[in-house]
């Protein structure tokens, strides 16, 4: 089989580059909100990322595929506990484990400063989402009704899901 086919079907797979989870950084506010807004109903802004990547409850993780950022995770820290804000990866590299890596990565570092559960929020029907958490060891302990808005202004709901740290 010619190169040329075998980039033309896998486009990104060789051109990717190994993929690394680091901190995310004040640098990465536009990357991050334009990975959020291409991934969210109400994407967040610049500004928004900007003030939640200075404080210093909120840790926050990039996910590299060689230079180029392609996804990233965020979570804010109170007492013994967290809430995942936002997960997104680039919809050209979606389906491909990178997610599965990505939490666990940032799993590990909560772990690491001392906290005992996080929590997180996930629109009912998104399956890929659910089976993401369920298999990082996230139960759904509750539902919020009409929680989120698609963006036919349809409301959904989202199920609160809970994972033990230690």
């Amino acid at each position: 089989m010619p190169p040329v086919f075998f980039m033309r079907l896998f486009p990104n797979l060789l051109t990717a580059g190994t993929p690394s989870v680091e901190p995310a950084t004040p640098r990465d506010v536009e990357t991050l909100s334009r990975l959020h807004r291409a991934s969210f109903h109400r994407g967040w802004s610049t500004g928004e990322f900007r003030q939640m990547l200075t404080e210093r409850n909120v840790l926050a993780h990039r996910l590299r595929l060689g230079k180029r950022t392609a996804g990233f995770i965020i979570s804010r820290i109170a007492a013994d506990e967290a809430e995942i804000l936002s997960v997104a990866i680039d919809a050209n590299h979606r389906g491909r484990g990178l997610s599965r890596d990505l939490l666990r990565t940032h799993l590990g570092y909560l772990a690491g400063h001392g906290l005992k559960t996080v929590f997180l929020e996930v629109e009912e029907n998104n399956r890929p989402a659910r089976a993401l958490y369920e298999k990082a060891g996230f139960r759904t302990v509750g539902r919020r009704e009409r929680y989120y808005k698609d963006s036919s202004g349809e409301h959904l709901n989202a199920l609160v899901m809970q994972r033990s740290l230690s």
